[in-house]
């Protein structure tokens, strides 16, 4: 039997959870649909966890730089089992209280793949749900890197579930993961490795202050490798080997665990979106102005599954929910503005970045000042 409903949502995240709460408010018969234990990425196996644990580090920062004015800080260390009980309290109650909030409100849930069997009709399983509108806000998973030995890689959503801490750690990329707990890691007490295939990691951010972030990380005994490719891993006698390239130069790294950093894409390409009618990318679904499917205008997708303008963030994904649940209500009248969205690395000290950068007001021609001052002495 077909169970109809006025839309259906694919994901529990951020900006799934936002759209069925906004169209059910409004009288929709709306359903969620989620593999995974529902809350979506950032509550359970990103942001928020990641903020727990990065806040221990640098409260042991802190301590260790006020060494000598006042704080005594030669015995303080990170208990990493008991900061992970305490991160536990944060992320253990989600799937419960998230699905309890959808059954409140009157939205159906339903724990399995979703897979389109047509343009607005959705297989979960052994169940057939058919609505008048499909959203896929499904969030993202690590890419595949396509090297041999990827069996052996650490994810990120894994690494934040660790419960012994390892003496040696390499991340493969530079992006916002590897910089983020390769700060952790270093504070914890690990050797901490980064091997980045680029020139200059974390390219979202102005290049002076990458340049900063860099030179911190290296103070702090990271060893950040630039230009420098992983080609593949092995696992010998417990022991990991990472086989690189640098310069044209082979190199092998030796470490206890090897972390996947190297980005992430949407988490799509297992809904069947041919049966649907709907045409993606390595970017996401192909949307409009109005967010909806280039291809099937009974879709629309919000957050890191949609191949929009905005940033993989939490808050782009609020946003845009927003834009999807005014079009899907009122008709196709709302398109989303990106300007001027701040993001965050959040290492020890954090980068942050909003607007243009230097480089990109240059190619537009306009007029500018740079201005730079140093606070750290302050």
């Amino acid at each position: 039997m077909t169970k109809k409903f006025d839309v259906i949502v694919i994901g529990t995240g951020t900006a799934a959870s936002a759209v069925a709460h906004r169209c059910r408010a409004a009288g929709w018969q709306a359903a969620v649909v989620d593999l995974r234990p529902f809350g979506g990425t950032c509550a359970l196996r990103g942001c928020d966890p990641k903020k727990v644990l990065v806040g221990g580090a640098e409260a042991v920062d802190w301590a260790r730089r006020m060494k000598g004015n006042g704080i005594q800080s030669e015995q303080l260390q990170i208990d990493w089992p008991e900061l992970m009980r305490f991160k536990h309290t944060f992320t253990d109650a989600v799937p419960k209280n998230s699905e309890a909030g959808f059954t409140k409100a009157g939205i159906a849930t339903f724990h399995d793949r979703a897979r389109f069997a047509g343009p607005s009709t959705v297989q979960v399983g052994n169940e057939t749900l058919e609505g008048r509108y499909v959203v896929i806000a499904a969030g993202r998973r690590p890419a595949d890197l396509k090297i041999p030995g990827v069996e052996h890689l650490t994810t990120s959503e894994q690494f934040l579930e660790l419960h012994q801490f390892p003496r040696r750690i390499l991340f493969i990329g530079g992006g916002y993961i590897a910089f983020e707990f390769a700060h952790l890691a270093a504070r914890v007490g690990a050797q901490v490795t980064v091997l980045h295939r680029g020139a200059r990691p974390l390219s979202q951010f102005d290049p002076d202050l990458v340049d900063q972030l860099v030179a911190k990380s290296r103070e702090l005994g990271i060893d950040v490798n630039l230009g420098t490719e992983a080609k593949g891993i092995e696992k010998k006698s417990g022991q990991f080997f990472v086989h690189a390239s640098t310069s044209g130069q082979q190199r092998t790294f030796e470490t206890d665990m090897v972390v996947h950093s190297a980005g992430r894409v949407p988490e799509i390409d297992d809904l069947n979106l041919g049966a649907g009618h709907v045409e993606w990318d390595e970017r996401g679904v192909r949307v409009n102005e109005f967010l909806r499917s280039v291809s099937n205008p009974a879709v629309y997708a919000a957050g890191d599954a949609a191949a929009s303008g905005g940033l993989p963030l939490t808050p782009v994904a609020s946003y845009e929910s927003t834009i999807v649940a005014a079009n899907l209500l009122k008709g196709n009248q709302q398109k989303p503005n990106y300007l001027g969205i701040p993001t965050v690395v959040f290492t020890i000290p954090s980068l942050a970045s909003v607007g243009l950068r230097e480089s990109e007001a240059h190619e537009q021609g306009l007029k500018y000042r740079v201005k730079e001052e140093m606070t750290s002495s302050w």
